[in-house]
């Protein structure tokens, strides 16, 4: 995500934090660098001009505080003026309690409208919410039939019919009655899109909005579109007075631009990201965690609360006092805390939270997510006197794992390696904590996937 974006920006924060003195001079040719930095990563311009007369107005006008250096100062005045541009805090959906909440999404042919609506599904399922999602595109076929493909592999309802005569609204307001019916708090309406914005279309949004009165308003933008995203969401929000925005496909978007510019032109706040194709691969938008994964300061805030949904605390617990207790572990651990990273999402997405892992370094790393798999075929190709005393697998034992795996002999004896570089590393710290993160630095993850 921002690969582009955060490794110039980080180039240019780096310079910062040296500087010794804050002077017109020196802002100004850190302004030159980030002013570039930004307009190359095509956010608006207009924006950009902002950002470095508001950032010029701080840092000259700022008095340092003597526990921090001059550069420290202004890379502190550009992190919150980059948090601002993203909206300054994170905006939680509206729902009513005890109430049926409507929420209705919105946007463009391909946008990713009807995956986000089994997304958002997915989150309110799993916060215990009851959720029906509603088939409003009458003009496609195949969208309704997706819609329920998701409902199914989430085990949620969904409303539909292929009778179109009573328009959207109609089948919008029979899915209420149903939801109703059946107890339910919560519909996701997912209307028709088109290629691009017409009178027909706005049209029809208005007359659905008018009709339900929906609590959320969420256009749905690809993030890869850049400024033409912006564009999107100027016209959406004119004529529908949106709520919320949800970008998708920040996963593959390098430049960045979209998510920097929209904001700050639409003042629409983002409400929810999509960073993947996985049904989990949606996140409520905090811009402050943003910024600091922008800048390559991490995000450890969003870690914690990975590991302490994923996580199975009870295992966690078991390995953290063993590991802690004795200072030592066996492949039977060191399977278990790989399924433990696995339940937690891609290594690469991990990786990106963590403080200084750039994208430079992430396209250096063997990031194979099959390499998880060949990793578990070879500890359970072994026996269980070998997975508890790693010490007795010799040659002929290598070569018999090997072939039970199905991997190499070279594959297994570095497995092995491996194995002895992470239980050293793992006297010093777990490799799970029941409290939450994962303690693994840098150094540790880079042992098993370099």
């Amino acid at each position: 995500m921002f690969d582009e974006l955060s490794e110039k920006l980080e180039g240019v924060i780096r310079r910062l934090g040296g500087r010794v003195v804050l002077n017109e001079e020196s802002v100004a040719e850190s302004l030159r660098e980030i002013r570039r930095v930004l307009l190359e990563a095509d956010v608006n311009y207009r924006l950009v001009q902002d950002f470095l007369d508001s950032v010029k107005e701080k840092a000259t006008g700022t008095e340092v505080v003597k526990s921090v250096s001059p550069g420290q100062m202004m890379v502190k005045i550009v992190y919150d003026e980059l948090v601002e541009m993203l909206g300054g805090s994170s905006s939680p959906l509206s729902l009513q309690p005890g109430k049926l909440s409507v929420i209705m999404l919105c946007g463009l042919q391909g946008s990713g409208k009807t995956t986000t609506a089994g997304k958002i599904a997915r989150r309110f399922k799993d916060d215990g919410r009851k959720p029906m999602l509603v088939a409003a595109d009458i003009y496609r076929p195949a969208a309704v039939e997706q819609l329920e493909t998701l409902a199914g592999q989430l085990d949620v309802p969904a409303f539909s019919s292929r009778d179109t005569s009573r328009g959207a609204v109609g089948i919008i307001k029979d899915a209420l009655v149903e939801a109703n019916a059946r107890q339910l708090d919560t519909i996701l309406i997912d209307t028709a899109g088109r290629l691009q914005i017409d009178r027909e279309m706005m049209d029809e949004l208005a007359e659905i909005k008018s009709s339900v009165s929906p609590q959320e308003i969420l256009l749905v933008v690809d993030g890869m579109t850049g400024q033409e995203a912006v564009n999107i969401a100027e016209s959406f929000h004119s004529e529908l007075d949106l709520t919320g925005l949800v970008l998708t496909k920040l996963d593959g978007d390098a430049r960045g631009g979209a998510a920097l510019s929209i904001y700050g032109v639409t003042k629409v706040p983002i409400k929810l990201i999509g960073v993947g194709e996985g049904l989990d691969a949606l996140e409520v938008f905090h811009p402050d965690r943003m910024v600091s994964r922008l800048l390559q300061m991490g995000d450890v805030v969003s870690l914690v609360e990975r590991a302490q949904e994923k996580v199975d605390t009870e295992e966690a617990e078991r390995l953290e006092k063993k590991v802690l207790g004795r200072g030592d572990m066996d492949l039977e651990d060191f399977l278990s805390s790989l399924r433990q990273m696995r339940k937690m999402g891609s290594i690469e997405s991990l990786l990106r939270m963590m403080p200084g892992v750039s994208g430079k370094m992430l396209k250096t790393a063997n990031l194979d997510p099959k390499r998880f798999k060949r990793l578990e075929a070879i500890v359970l190709s072994m026996t269980p006197e070998e997975r508890s005393q790693p010490k007795i697998i010799n040659a002929s034992r290598r070569r018999r794992v090997a072939s039970g795996s199905g991997v190499t002999v070279e594959e297994v004896n570095q497995l092995l390696k491996q194995f002895n570089q992470m239980r050293k590393m793992m006297k010093q710290m777990g490799l799970f904590s029941s409290r939450g993160a994962p303690g693994v630095s840098r150094k540790g993850a880079s042992t098993f996937f370099n």
